[in-house]
């Protein structure tokens, strides 16, 4: 075994797990957690892949409470589709960010060779064992307050209303809104070779006289492209015009029709610091 596997096979920064429990707002009674919580399964048998099938039960029933409390008005389909998009990897990765979790991640020698402590699958996993270790050393209502204390910055930067739809859903729930005939796509070219295509769609819009083309690797890619295009010049020209939003049983119906979109698709590019 090499010198850098002996170690704790982190060529960063030395471990500072009291610098961590700061950010973290918690201190450890049982700091060997903490430890596991950091170690993947690269580096040793004992590792966080069992912490963070615990914080992940613990992450959803804390962000469902907040929400729940938060948002008397979503229903539970609504509820649902915030909560994915609120503890999908992309945000515990942007949690784990904020912590700097990665100077303190263990790693095996091939994880740490091939930039494992950037993955956001391995900050997000970690964070989530964080979270299963904090309840295992003190149980639900502290960890639950860690993740308050998160999460509470987090719902001051996201709109319930928008997160975790597509911009072809935003776009037609807009329309709809304003009962406004729905948006026309079109494949206007296609190319490239098979394996690696270039897709061009047209967004038309013709109640508003608003015609933008999108490009993608994807026809879906495109039409999305598209769509934010055609959203943004709607409602320019809705707002122009001064024209209200006309809300209707039927308009509400079909909203809730649409599909929305994958909740791993974008990122929350959150603004988060420790207190």
């Amino acid at each position: 075994m090499s010198k850098l596997a002996k170690s704790d096979m982190t060529p960063r920064a030395p471990l500072d797990i009291k610098l961590l429990q700061e950010r973290l707002g918690y201190t450890f009674q049982k700091p060997d957690l903490l430890m596991q919580a950091l170690t993947h399964r690269s580096h040793s048998k004992k590792n966080n892949e069992r912490l963070e099938f615990l914080g992940d039960s613990v992450l959803n029933c804390t962000v469902a409470e907040m929400l729940y409390e938060r948002y008397s008005d979503l229903d539970e389909g609504d509820l649902s589709r915030v909560r994915a998009n609120l503890v999908k990897q992309q945000a515990l990765y942007e949690i784990a960010q904020a912590l700097q979790l990665s100077d303190c991640l263990r790693l095996g020698e091939g994880e740490l060779k091939s930039g494992g402590f950037k993955r956001p699958s391995i900050l997000a996993d970690s964070f989530e064992a964080i979270v299963g270790a904090i309840f295992l050393d003190s149980g639900f209502e502290a960890s639950k307050k860690v993740l308050r204390k998160w999460y509470s910055q987090i719902l001051e930067h996201v709109d319930p209303r928008t997160l975790g739809k597509d911009d072809k859903t935003l776009l037609q729930e807009y329309l709809q809104g304003h009962q406004l005939p729905l948006p026309i796509y079109t494949v206007v070219a296609t190319t490239g070779v098979a394996h690696n295509q270039q897709f061009e769609v047209e967004c038309s819009i013709p109640s508003l006289k608003v015609t933008l083309n999108g490009k993608g690797a994807s026809r879906r890619a495109a039409e999305q492209a598209a769509a934010k295009l055609s959203l943004d010049a709607a409602q320019k020209i809705v707002s122009q015009s001064g024209r209200k939003p006309k809300k209707t049983k039927a308009t509400k119906k079909k909203a809730s029709l649409v599909t929305a979109k994958d909740p791993t698709d974008d990122q929350l590019n959150l603004k988060l610091k420790p207190e």
